[in-house]
């Protein structure tokens, strides 16, 4: 299960939204060890297509050499589908080398690059196989605060 803060959410679908008619990419770091998604990192898609994105390799090898400096690793990795469903195609699943991280597709099909809701999933992808897995958006971590920790909600919208 992927938990992610609203914040972070909302900052990838803003990425995607901003990108759109191309696909947007980018990486949300976290404290190695930690499956925990803190540190956005939104990247440029060289492609600058529509249907496909890479990540600039210059671009990339920074981020991994400030992730190391930082005791950091991918939590998530995005992209997003400008015209087709939020699942990973098969370019996706070939090009996925983190089996760590979780493979996050938001669509902004249909409209959904200028307002309403996005369709935002999350996936393993390991050795080729796909699997899709629960995302549950909080507004903070639990150990953020000690108070008022707002519930958990599906991240359907």
């Amino acid at each position: 299960m992927l938990i992610i803060d609203r914040a972070t959410r909302d900052a990838i679908v803003e990425h995607a939204r901003r990108d759109h008619p191309d696909e947007a990419c980018g990486v949300v770091a976290g404290p190695a060890g930690s499956d925990r998604p803190a540190r956005h990192v939104p990247m440029l898609n060289a492609a600058m297509s529509p249907t496909f994105y890479e990540f600039d390799s210059a671009d990339l090898l920074r981020l991994y050499r400030e992730m190391d400096d930082h005791d950091e690793e991918p939590v998530v990795i995005y992209h997003s589908h400008t015209a087709t469903e939020a699942y990973p195609s098969r370019t996706d699943i070939s090009l996925a080398q983190e089996p760590g991280a979780h493979y996050v597709l938001v669509s902004t099909r249909d409209g959904a690059h200028q307002s309403g809701p996005v369709d935002f999933r999350s996936f393993r992808i390991v050795d080729g196989e796909v699997s899709e897995e629960e995302v549950t958006v909080v507004e903070r971590y639990p150990d953020d605060s000690v108070d008022d920790v707002s519930p958990t909600q599906k991240a359907a919208d």
